[in-house]
């Protein structure tokens, strides 16, 4: 019930187009019951010559009527037979239209709902999501509900309507025939609840394999390169086997399972037809039903039949809808991020202080621990650690994608958390350790941030980049396109082209989370040198495990196992014992082992 209800609320803003849908479909299931009803006056009374007993209402008009006259003008029931085909005609259009109106605009409004509220979902939610699963529940379960409201969930009224009506028509007519044309109908029905409730198991078993199939197909295509440097392609071709060959086990499972209802349904569906046939005939021969009874009865069962075994897939899309729907609402369902948009924006100069901050992705298990020092606008600040010494962690508190449980970070003496999640990041200029460009031109990926920035500005950061006089190389300029995730552009290009997308944004904040590892030193230190002449000198953070990018830094601070162990400058820490010494003095020696 929990998840028809939240199919309810997706149909919001459609439902009286559904209506209209319904609607029509129940004028076309009334135009069908007539039609057999006009075949059996015309033959039992206009040419049989017996009395009308018409059994629906808007017929006893015609009772007692002399019918003498149209047996020389029998054009006259084939002229209402074609009438009652067009406006049947007409009616099954309208529903046709209003139902594929209605599932399409949900359908696109699902789609609208999961992208914005994916792009509001939190950092922290991203980092643990599978992406091939989201893209899935994205693409695959939305157009499963669009199938089944554009297609399904009218017959649902129709089969009432067509029920409705039949089993009346039937009852007037004859109550023998009728019970005998009814005999099967439960058990049919019965058949389709209970194969319900097993394809519905079955269905989300099939989606959750073609997930998983998915997300290797999505993984291997990003990291195709990776698989090739390592000639690793077999193993991910039997990675891939595999979830194939699961996903083939349960789609053939579900195909067993209606394989095994249609054939059940089928062979109880004839034989029902066959024992109208035979008994109405029988009953024909007896004088104790009329041939045009028989004729309503023989057109009728099949009419009565077909939209109860048709329930069957009603249900199993029901089934494969209300998963869909649930694995859609579990999306929908994750806490968007609070922006705090009332909260303050300030001028920001870059004047940063961390005091005893802790942090844990688990409160329990802090990866920071008395994080504290402070930093003057336009210093740079280097960061050096080991693996999982919680670098990048330092960072993403500064940007606020994660909030610290214990201490204080000011940024201009204002404290962090007050300040508008939007606003902080606005002024924050970061390029990660692994840049994404998107497949789009140069200009159009340095001017992400910056829509409006004019080519002077463009230039201008490119520069700062040392990545303008590459770019002007390439045969179309800043009009190149990078192709999807900027595989048409080396390693150290796409990491120069984050850049300059960085700078264009004049942040008084910049973040370096050792992008610099990418490029050669001569062009690092060409990037430094520019970063250092800007009129307008930033707040920096760099991390690197190259000591040669970190020496020059105003602030070097060193961490391991979360905390801060050593801080200074270069000329300080390289002459102290510890880590960053090690690290100087092993580098030191490699680089002179290369010169001799």
């Amino acid at each position: 019930m929990k998840n028809i209800k939240l199919l309810w609320n997706h149909m919001d803003g459609n439902r009286l187009i559904y209506l209209g849908a319904i609607v029509s479909v129940g004028l076309a299931a009334l135009f069908t019951m007539l039609g057999p009803l006009v075949i059996r006056v015309t033959i039992d009374s206009i040419i049989g010559g017996q009395p009308v007993t018409a059994p629906f209402p808007i017929l006893k008009f015609i009772e007692g009527y002399d019918f003498q006259q149209f047996r020389s003008a029998l054009w006259v029931p084939g002229l209402m037979l074609i009438s009652i085909t067009i406006l049947r005609g007409l009616f099954m259009f309208l529903r046709g239209k209003l139902s594929a109106q209605a599932s399409e605009s949900i359908a696109k409004n699902l789609r609208d709902r999961l992208y914005d509220h994916l792009q509001h979902l939190p950092y922290s939610y991203h980092k643990k999501a599978d992406t091939g699963d989201l893209i899935q529940r994205c693409t695959s379960d939305v157009d499963t509900i669009r199938r089944f409201l554009g297609a399904q969930l009218v017959e649902v009224g129709n089969a009432v309507f067509m029920i409705t009506l039949a089993t009346y028509i039937m009852v007037s007519l004859d109550l023998r025939m009728t019970l005998i044309s009814l005999t099967v109908v439960p058990f049919i029905f019965a058949f389709a609840v209970v194969f319900f409730w097993k394809v519905k198991k079955a269905f989300q078993e099939t989606d959750e394999a073609e997930a998983e199939m998915t997300t290797v197909l999505q993984e291997n295509l990003t990291g195709v390169r990776v698989v090739r440097a390592f000639a690793n392609q077999a193993y991910e071709i039997d990675k891939f086997e595999e979830k194939n060959s699961t996903y083939r086990k349960q789609v053939y499972h579900l195909v067993w399972l209606l394989a095994c209802y249609w054939g059940a349904s089928d062979f109880l569906a004839l034989g029902q037809i066959a024992a109208v046939v035979a008994f109405g005939t029988y009953f024909t021969a007896q004088g104790t039903l009329s041939i045009g009874t028989l004729v309503v009865y023989t057109s009728y069962i099949g009419m009565l039949l077909w939209p109860v075994r048709q329930m069957g897939r009603i249900l199993t899309d029901m089934g494969k809808a209300l998963v869909a729907v649930e694995r859609i609402q579990q999306i929908l369902d994750e806490p968007a991020e609070i922006l705090e948009e009332n909260h303050l924006k300030p001028e920001i100069k870059g004047q940063i202080t961390f005091e005893n901050v802790y942090f844990g992705y688990e409160p329990e298990n802090p990866v920071l621990r008395g994080i504290s020092f402070s930093v003057k606008p336009g210093q740079t600040v280097a960061i050096l650690g080991q693996t999982g010494s919680g670098k990048s962690s330092l960072i993403h508190l500064l940007a606020r994608l994660y909030d610290y449980q214990a201490g204080s970070i000011k940024i201009d003496g204002i404290e962090l958390k007050s300040i508008d999640k939007k606003w902080i990041r606005k002024h924050i200029g970061v390029v990660p350790q692994e840049p994404f460009l998107f497949a789009k031109t140069i200009r159009d990926n340095i001017t992400l941030a910056r829509s409006d920035a004019s080519d002077e500005e463009v230039f201008q950061a490119a520069k700062e980049a040392a990545i303008h006089d590459v770019i002007l190389k390439f045969e179309k300029g800043y009009d190149t396109l990078v192709g999807e995730r900027g595989v048409s552009v080396s390693g150290g290009q796409r990491q120069r082209i984050a850049i300059a997308r960085a700078l264009i944004t004049q942040s008084p904040i910049l973040i370096f989370d050792d992008s610099l590892s990418a490029v050669d030193t001569e062009t690092e230190l060409a990037i430094r040198d520019a970063l250092r002449s800007r009129t307008r000198q930033a707040t920096t953070f760099i991390i690197s495990h190259r000591i040669t990018t970190l020496m020059h830094a105003d602030l070097i601070l060193v961490l391991q196992d979360g905390q801060i162990v050593q801080s200074g400058t270069h000329a300080e820490l390289s002459t102290q014992s510890g880590l960053y010494k090690r690290i100087w003095e092993l580098q030191s020696a490699q680089v002179l082992q290369a010169i001799e």
